[in-house]
């Protein structure tokens, strides 16, 4: 466990490389007492959020469904606590036909799928709606995930919620991804988000599991707040 106290977050400033993953502890699934305090925070925290926050929902879902036709909410499966697979929610910020565009968009753009292989996001992405990039910029695209993380497929601190056929891009570190809930924000979240490559994604994921304990769950909240205050490494 880090207790560098010069830095409350020692490792968000610089990811791990697979190297150093090695010699470190593997995840391991979290003490019965732990999960306990783990999952009273989230109850809380979801149902808290959802109290203070709910004109802001209804804001959301009226102006995702006033700009683009197609249903409010974007649902896809995720692998979440044991490998599980789960519905994962968010408001919808792409268009309707978006699988499809972008198909089309990597077979013209060779640069584009490039990126796309490595970071399994775009800078410029055809797909996303002007009322989607905003919601995006401002993470208010996420907020449906507090009802996953209130009946329990997420929690609110813990790996990036990733899909079945990301699985391999995990490689040997996939038990330790497999360990605890995926997260509605994380290592991955305060440590660069879209700017970091897949594989930075899996080595900080990867240390998360290794290294838990309830006070790095609130200093990341602590971090998420600012980060998403000042939007670092949304586009």
């Amino acid at each position: 466990m880090y207790r560098d106290k010069s830095d409350p977050l020692p490792f968000a400033a610089s990811v791990i490389t697979p190297a150093e993953v090695v010699h470190t502890r593997p995840g391991r699934e979290l003490r019965p007492r732990h999960r306990a305090v783990k999952r009273a925070f989230d109850i809380a925290g979801a149902l808290v959020f959802f109290t203070l926050f709910m004109p802001v929902y209804l804001a959301v879902a009226t102006g995702v469904a006033f700009t683009s036709r197609g249903p409010v909410f974007y649902t896809q499966r995720r692998v979440g606590l044991h490998g599980r697979s789960f519905r994962f929610y968010k408001f919808r910020s792409m268009r309707a036909d978006a699988d499809r565009a972008l198909v089309r968009y990597l077979d013209t753009h060779p640069e584009a799928s490039e990126q796309w292989h490595k970071f399994q996001k775009l800078d410029d992405d055809p797909r996303i709606t002007r009322f989607g990039a905003f919601i995006r910029r401002t993470s208010l695209d996420e907020l449906p995930q507090f009802w996953n993380v209130l009946v329990g497929d997420m929690s609110l601190v813990g790996p990036r919620p990733c899909m079945q056929s990301q699985r391999q891009l995990y490689g040997p570190y996939w038990p330790d991804y497999c360990a605890l809930k995926p997260g509605l924000t994380g290592l991955w979240q305060v440590s660069g988000r879209n700017r970091l490559s897949f594989s930075e994604r899996v080595a900080l994921d990867t240390r998360y599991a290794r290294e838990w304990s309830i006070w790095m769950d609130l200093r990341i909240l602590v971090k998420t707040l600012r980060v998403v205050a000042t939007g670092d490494g949304s586009k």
